[in-house]
């Protein structure tokens, strides 16, 4: 039987799969946490009692199947427990990125109807009190640290939550009904993606679209149980959450959670992973420091280095065509090894099988870079509403440059305008509360549409070519939905058109035209010269009067969403420049093209 027919036999749900590997895994680590400057384990077992307590205490807490439970927190142990406890009681969790801020934590508050949210610290409380009492729906909030002064009777602790369930008598056989009443085509999740108008969209995603694109994974990935992950990319992303999350769970195999993205440099070294999920932005970061240390060093050790970089390049090329060095190339990349690799390798923790790379397209110089240097980063392709995998390079068929070929089980298609359609049981169930923007979606043969232009090669390899959608993707892998940050610049008194630039980049920039005659006027008061408008906008004067605009007028979006650099344009955009549509619509293409000096000025 093909893989694909497997899979489509074998439905299942997030719960069963956890508690199939307890019964197998349940003396070895599950969980990896660092306390007091110590990586401390948890086991399968206690992480699974630590789930089931939980669970209870919030059923005790009147959650029942269907019911709506956020999550705002940072990765950790306890957001792992608040998911499969949620997930148990047949409930549907709601992530949040712990960036978010106040209006968005509300309006996902809101439109989902979650009855209790989770926050990490104190800084997250603060977000949910700035609007609880104007939520009537919300009913408690629970705080995984246990702050000082946490009177307010709305408000609870994790570990109380615990302490609840451990006293619900007859707990055990409670849990072990209602979790394994839970269906696999119940809904497990609603994660919230940017879109175009402005409101983030649910993706409302079922047990069996989940565990289908976790069996496909394993299936063409091969983790194992031995295997050691470090989670550092935010759970509420749907990459993490599959790549590194439930891919390991029902492998059975250990989690570390790094403290904080800022020191995944260090606790690679300490947890030693095998496998890592993340965005480019780490590995265009970890080459960058790895030139600049170069560069630093003495003329000789430079000129070991890129010998060594030349010839990992010639067994990469023969490693991706399916062939071994000869003997004399061979001998020259055990030196290349020996001599520079094997201390970049150490960075890593010295165990690292693969990288796995999403979010967010991968540079193909990136991707060749290191594995010349014997690191190999598989790019894959999805989006939130595919739960989210269509495509990955895996160990045995790889192609820089390519997002790998579809997943057992995952049908893709090219249309006619060149968008990529995917269609199996990988697919969301729609939109939640909107269900025309579910339709342009999802059309009635339930292909999806990805926004996305792409291409097969002759191999078989997916390559996108384009984005069809206006979302911009940080390399980071966070979506930045244009449009209505655009709109609320464009109040500004002293801005007439902007456009929103970061595709692949590290921050938003833009492109702004101003109005010119209220910067004139400004220039007049402030006694700029202004008759030369280039010189005029070119004004430190006039600069920081727009940055402090932007400022004003973009307070409310997410810190990776904000405006970090801008050039000012010196004429319109209009239709005569080709640069907007007849509805006066942004050519964004057109303007990329006609403006890269400027955008290369920013992003240089």
């Amino acid at each position: 039987m093909a893989v694909a027919e497997q899979l489509a036999d074998s439905k299942n749900t997030i719960n069963q799969t956890f508690q199939n590997t307890v019964e197998s895994r349940g003396s070895f680590p599950a969980l990896q946490t660092k306390v007091d400057g110590t990586y401390q384990s948890t086991t399968y077992d206690q992480f699974a009692d630590q789930v089931k307590n939980f669970a209870l205490g919030l059923r005790e807490l009147g959650i029942e199947s269907g019911d709506r439970v956020a999550i705002l927190a940072e990765n950790s142990q306890e957001w792992a427990v608040s998911d499969l406890g949620i997930l148990a009681l047949g409930a549907v969790n709601v992530p949040m990125f712990y960036t978010s801020t106040p209006a968005q934590v509300e309006y996902i508050v809101r439109d989902s109807g979650s009855t209790i949210i989770c926050v990490s610290t104190k800084r997250q409380l603060e977000k949910v009190n700035a609007f609880f009492d104007n939520v009537p729906e919300l009913e408690k909030v629970i705080v995984f640290d246990s702050p000082e002064g946490l009177d307010d009777p709305h408000q609870i602790t994790f570990d109380q939550v615990i302490e609840m369930g451990r006293g619900v008598e007859n707990g055990d056989q409670i849990y072990q009904n209602t979790s394994s009443k839970v269906e696999p085509e119940d809904l497990a999740t609603i994660i919230y993606t940017s879109g175009t108008t402005g409101d983030p969209k649910g993706a409302m995603l079922t047990h069996d679209n989940l565990i289908s694109n976790v069996k496909a994974g394993v299936s063409v990935l091969h983790v194992y149980p031995e295997d050691v992950f470090l989670s550092f990319l935010p759970l509420s992303h749907i990459f993490e959450r599959m790549g590194g999350y439930y891919l390991a769970i029902y492998s059975g195999a250990c989690i570390g959670y790094a403290q904080s993205p800022l020191t995944v440099r260090d606790n690679m070294s300490e947890v030693r992973p095998t496998v890592m999920a993340s965005v480019p932005r780490l590995y265009e970061m970890m080459h960058d420091r790895i030139l600049k240390q170069v560069e630093s060093s003495p003329p000789i050790r430079q000129k070991i280095f890129h010998w060594s970089v030349g010839v990992g390049r010639k067994v990469s090329a023969l490693k991706q065509k399916g062939h071994n060095p000869g003997p004399i190339l061979g001998i020259k990349f055990a030196l290349a090894n020996k001599l520079v690799f094997s201390k970049l390798k150490a960075v890593t923790g010295g165990r690292l099988r693969f990288f796995v790379s999403g979010g967010a397209p991968l540079p193909q110089s990136i991707a060749e870079f290191f594995h010349a240097a014997g690191i190999l980063i598989l790019e894959g392709y999805g989006l939130t509403e595919t739960s989210p995998v269509i495509s990955v390079n895996t160990l045995e068929a790889f192609k820089f440059g390519s997002v790998g070929k579809p997943i057992p089980g995952v049908e893709v298609k090219i249309a006619e305008n060149g968008e990529i359609l995917s269609r199996g049981p990988h697919i969301m169930q729609g939109y939640h509360n909107k269900p025309e923007q579910t339709a342009e979606a999802i059309d009635p043969e339930r292909w999806f549409h990805t926004g996305d232009k792409g291409e097969f090669d002759a191999e078989g390899f997916l390559r996108i070519t384009d984005r069809l959608k206006n979302i911009l993707v940080l390399s980071n892998g966070k979506n930045v939905a244009p449009q209505p940050i655009e709109n609320e610049l464009k109040r500004s008194n002293y801005i007439d058109q902007v456009m929103l630039l970061g595709d692949n980049q590290k921050t938003v920039a833009a492109l702004i035209v101003p109005n010119f005659d209220a910067i004139k006027s400004f220039a007049q008061d402030q006694e700029i010269e202004d008759g030369d408008l280039s010189l005029l906008l070119s004004d430190q004067s006039v600069n920081r009067l727009i940055r402090d605009e932007i400022r004003q007028y973009s307070a409310d979006f997410a810190d990776f969403e904000q405006v970090k650099q801008f050039k000012l344009i010196d004429r319109e955009f209009s239709q005569e420049t080709d640069e907007m549509t007849p509805t006066l619509k942004l050519k964004r293409n057109v303007i990329l093209e006609n403006f890269a000096d400027q955008i290369n000025e920013m992003y240089g």
